[in-house]
C-alpha cells in the first residue's frame, strides 16, 4: 500500500499581506536585523568581484538557469547545487544584460569580458558555464545562516500577531533552504535583483548605495528608543535624532572594502545631495532628505521580502 501523501491545508498558508503588514508597522523590530544581514551580503559581494555590477551580471546568469530548473521541474538540494563547480548557463547577448540590469552596453560588454579573464564566465564549445572556483565565497555559507536568522526572527513577531501557530527555528529553516535549495535561491535572486536596480536607479550606482547603506546600518543599530515596536515611517523618522552618532570614512572602507579614496568621494556626493550631513568630528550621518527618496524602493524591497518569506514558510515545518 502506498503511502499516503500529506497534502497541506490550503486555509493554514502564510499570506504575503499578513507578513507585509507586520515588516512595515513592526519595523523597528526587523528593521535592523534585515540592513544589516544586507549590507554583509553587499559587503561579501564587492570581496568577490570589486564591482558591484559584475555580481549582478553572474547573478543574473544563475537565476536563468534556475528559472530553467524551475521550468522542468527540477528541484536541487543545496548539495546537489554545489556538487560541481561549474554551473551551465543559457545563451545571453549584451543587449539582454544592458536592458535588464540598467548597465550601459559598452560597460556591460567590458564587465563581461573582464568576466572570462577572471575565469569566472567560459565557454566550451558551445556551452557557456560559469565557473564558482574562480571567485570567493563560491557557496553562500554565511548568506543562508543570516536569511534564516532574520527570518526566524520575523516568525516570532508572527507568532505574536497570531500569524503562525509558533517560531520556526534558524535551523529547520536552514534545513528547509538546502533541501529545495535552487527552488528557494530562484526567489532570492528575485528579491535581490529587484532591490539593486530600484536603489542603483536612486544613487545612480551601487558603490554609492553601498556607502549610503553602511551608514543606515550603524544608525539602525546605534539609535536609542524606549518603544519596542515602531511602524516603518516613525522607525525612519526617529533615526534622524541628534543623540545617533555617525560614522567615519575610514570605517566605512574598513567595513565594506571599498578604497578610502572612492568612500570619500561617494560621502561627498551623498552630502551634496543632502542625502547625509556630516559634523565637526567628520562623522556623517543621514539626513531628513533621504527619508522620502527611500520610500518608494523600499516598497519594492518590503513587497519582495514578504513574498520571499512567505513562499519559505509555507514549505517549512510547522
Amino acid at each position: 500500500m502506498l503511502n499516503e501523501i500529506k497534502i497541506p491545508d490550503i486555509s493554514k498558508e502564510i499570506q504575503k499581506e499578513d507578513l507585509l503588514a507586520i515588516l512595515q508597522n513592526k519595523y523597528s523590530l526587523v528593521g535592523p536585523l534585515w540592513v544589516n544581514q544586507q549590507m554583509e551580503w553587499m559587503n561579501g559581494i564587492y570581496a568577490s568581484f570589486k564591482n558591484h555590477d559584475k555580481y549582478l551580471i553572474v547573478m543574473y546568469l544563475l537565476k536563468k538557469t534556475l528559472d530553467f530548473y524551475s521550468r522542468n521541474f527540477i528541484k536541487l538540494t543545496y548539495d546537489e547545487f554545489y556538487k560541481r563547480e561549474t554551473v551551465e548557463i543559457k545563451k545571453f547577448n549584451i543587449s539582454e544584460i544592458s536592458n535588464a540590469l540598467n548597465i550601459p552596453k559598452e560597460s556591460a560588454r567590458r564587465k563581461i569580458n573582464e568576466l572570462e579573464v577572471m575565469g569566472v564566465i567560459k565557454r566550451f564549445k558551445k556551452k557557456i558555464i560559469i565557473d564558482r572556483s574562480s571567485y570567493e565565497y563560491v557557496k553562500p555559507v554565511h548568506t543562508v545562516k543570516r536569511i534564516c536568522r532574520f527570518l526566524s526572527a520575523v516568525t516570532r513577531i508572527c507568532e505574536a500577531q497570531k500569524v503562525l501557530p509558533k517560531r520556526i527555528t534558524t535551523e529547520q529553516l536552514e534545513l528547509t533552504i538546502k533541501n529545495n535549495f535552487s527552488y528557494i535561491w530562484k526567489i532570492y535572486y528575485e528579491l535581490q535583483l529587484p532591490m539593486m536596480l530600484s536603489y542603483k536607479k536612486l544613487f545612480r550606482n551601487l558603490e554609492t548605495f553601498h556607502v549610503f547603506g553602511i551608514c543606515a546600518v550603524n544608525q539602525h543599530h546605534t539609535k536609542v528608543t524606549n518603544e519596542t515596536s515602531m511602524s516603518r515611517d516613525k522607525f525612519l523618522s526617529s533615526l534622524l535624532s541628534d543623540k545617533v552618532q555617525g560614522i567615519n570614512a575610514m570605517s566605512i572602507s574598513d567595513i565594506t572594502g571599498i578604497p578610502r579614496a572612492t568612500v570619500i568621494r561617494k560621502l561627498q556626493l551623498l552630502v551634496i545631495a543632502k542625502n547625509l550631513s556630516i559634523d565637526d568630528k567628520k562623522l556623517y550621518k543621514l539626513t531628513g532628505n533621504f527619508t522620502e527618496k527611500l520610500k518608494q524602493p523600499q516598497n519594492i524591497v518590503l513587497d519582495h521580502l514578504a513574498i520571499f518569506a512567505s513562499k519559505v514558510f509555507n514549505i517549512a515545518p510547522l
